[in-house]
């Protein structure tokens, strides 16, 4: 059963959850003849996000461990709502997170023609008929949760009358809105789902695949069980939202006799300072309070592939929250410290300097420029090291200078000496301002015997500060993000989303200076600007405009909160 085209085999084994075990009984009991099929079915209304991407790990992972299927799935029964370009998007993330679903590429609209013969079967059985009751009427005849549903008034339409009605709805011959087909179920019902609920809608819209063939089309209970019986899932995974609808599921496949997949549901992934809405993404998008479906910002797998997230710290995170049967609302602060803890293995470390202030080096030989020696990577010797270019004219932060340095200030001030990073050790003994009274250089000595920063007298300083040669800076511009929303649960909050947006979620700073060795980086490279945080080269950057993201902070409060629960 085993797929030969996957990239699926280099993932690591995940973790036992209730699904797994329901899974393991079904094979013990050969229930579908030893078979594991899955799916991952997206409506292609928009682009996935990071709950998407819990449910992508968790499917094709399934499929994955137990050697068997997961198909991609497109949910296309809405054409208002749907555009070629987000199939495009959705597929270039699933394969982005590192899966695989080889030839089992499926759409529902594949099956409109067996759903329609299914749907015809329903109304000579006496289990569907057309209705001319409005939306706003559907709604108040359906009832309550504490008060039966009413019958409507069409309900009991002859055989020949609904076939005859719903044949020519397919035709075109109705208007949108003017009639539906209803499955005849039971409108005194407890769950609300079973009050006939609604199989076609009329709706004169081109598909993005069908094109103007139909002027009919299925909602999404109608069709979802429908396109899993036709696949033969064995297991239909879905968010506890759909736990009501799961009698309807199973009423559809047993009225028409069909293969009956499992529907299985789990938590949805919630997580702090973040909406998981495509609604509320498309508004944000549409009014720009971000720049796109992939702003850095953006809890979408393109925004979050644009901001330096690597697909390893995503599948990490996906295992390490694990799948449970309640919601809860997991700290982004866990999902910042998968990507750090993966970046730090991997990213390349590099000097840059954001906010500049140039240091002058008095004693330092006026032309001369030495090559000085940089690790590339701590974590993993393998990536070896870089020269570095040093100078007189130096580039520091202007965070690593006080002139009125406070107690405990290990950074440069007015006669105190730090560390340049694998340089040497330099002392403050004069500043230059402006007309403003604005520091604009500061002047120092250094010690020429502490090249690679060491001293052979033994002193030492407590202070190491990064720096940038400015004969050689590479200029760029940087964009650091902060939280999107500017508090932790939003479904808690009453009024508007938008009342809660961060307005100081983005900083451009324009005036970076980089190390020669980042010129000529590519959109998409990752690196660590030592004493910084992670950052990513973004898509607009250019050979003449370097951009860069930063991705995550060096800080990791995720670290610090899981060692206390340890009690370490």
């Amino acid at each position: 059963m085993k797929e030969n085209n996957t990239d699926n085999d280099n993932l690591p084994k995940r973790p036992s959850n209730f699904i797994r075990d329901i899974i393991d009984n079904d094979l013990e009991t050969r229930k579908y003849e030893g078979r594991v099929q899955t799916r991952f079915p997206p409506e292609p209304n928009g682009y996935l996000h990071i709950g998407h991407a819990k449910s992508i790990c968790l499917n094709f992972g399934l499929a994955q461990s137990y050697n068997g299927k997961c198909n991609l799935r497109f949910d296309d029964t809405n054409p208002t709502k749907e555009e070629e370009e987000y199939v495009n998007s959705i597929k270039e993330d699933v394969r982005w997170l590192g899966f695989s679903w080889g030839e089992k590429e499926f759409y529902a609209s594949d099956y409109f023609e067996q759903l329609y013969e299914w749907a015809e079967q329903l109304i000579t059985q006496g289990q569907a008929y057309v209705d001319d009751l409005t939306a706003e009427q559907i709604r108040e005849y359906r009832g309550t949760l504490t008060a039966p549903g009413i019958s409507s008034p069409y309900r009991d339409r002859s055989v020949e009358e609904n076939l005859d009605l719903f044949r020519r709805m397919r035709a075109g011959e109705f208007p949108d809105g003017s009639r539906v087909l209803r499955a005849k179920i039971d409108m005194a019902s407890g769950n609300i789902n079973m009050r006939d609920p609604v199989m076609y809608r009329v709706l004169h819209a081109r598909h993005h695949r069908t094109g103007d063939k139909w002027n009919i089309y299925p909602m999404y209970d109608w069709a979802h069980g429908q396109s899993d019986s036709v696949e033969k899932i064995t297991h239909s995974i879905c968010t506890l939202e759909f736990e009501d609808h799961r009698p309807l599921y199973e009423w559809f496949v047993n009225a028409l006799g069909i293969y009956a997949p499992q529907q299985i549901e789990f938590a949805r992934l919630n997580l702090t300072y973040t909406v998981m809405s495509k609604r509320k993404f498309l508004i944000l998008v549409n009014e720009k309070h971000v720049a796109g479906w992939d702003d850095p910002r953006m809890p979408t797998i393109s925004g979050m592939r644009r901001r330096g997230y690597t697909p390893e710290a995503i599948r990490n995170f996906c295992d390490r929250i694990g799948i449970a049967k309640r919601d809860s609302l997991v700290d982004v602060a866990m999902l910042e410290h998968a990507v750090r803890e993966d970046l730090n293995k991997t990213a390349p470390r590099y000097m840059a300097v954001l906010k500049p202030l140039k240091v002058v080096i008095t004693n330092y030989p006026e032309g001369q420029v030495e090559e000085l020696d940089a690790v590339n990577n701590p974590e993993d010797p393998g990536q070896g090291i870089r020269k570095v270019p040093f100078s007189r004219e130096l580039y520091i932060e202007q965070d690593d200078f006080r002139e009125d340095a406070p107690k405990k200030y290990f950074r440069l001030a007015p006669g105190q000496e730090v560390r340049l990073r694998y340089a040497y050790y330099i002392t403050c003994h004069n500043i230059v301002k402006d007309s403003t009274g604005n520091i604009v250089e500061v002047h120092c000595t250094y010690d020429p015997l502490t090249r690679g920063g060491d001293s052979p007298d033994g002193r030492k300083v407590k202070g190491t500060i990064h720096w940038v040669s400015a004969a050689h800076a590479v200029q760029a511009e940087v964009r650091q993000y902060d939280r999107l929303f500017n508090v932790s649960d939003l479904d808690a909050m009453e009024g508007d989303f938008r009342d809660y947006l961060n307005p100081d979620s983005l900083e451009i700073i324009s005036d970076c200076k980089l190390e020669p060795n980042l010129a000529d980086v590519k959109a998409g490279d990752r690196m660590q600007f030592e004493r910084l945080g992670y950052f990513c080269v973004d898509k607009d950057s250019t050979s003449e405009k370097l951009v860069f993201n930063r991705t995550v902070a060096l800080r990791d409060s995720w670290a610090k909160i899981e060692k206390n629960m340890n009690g370490n």
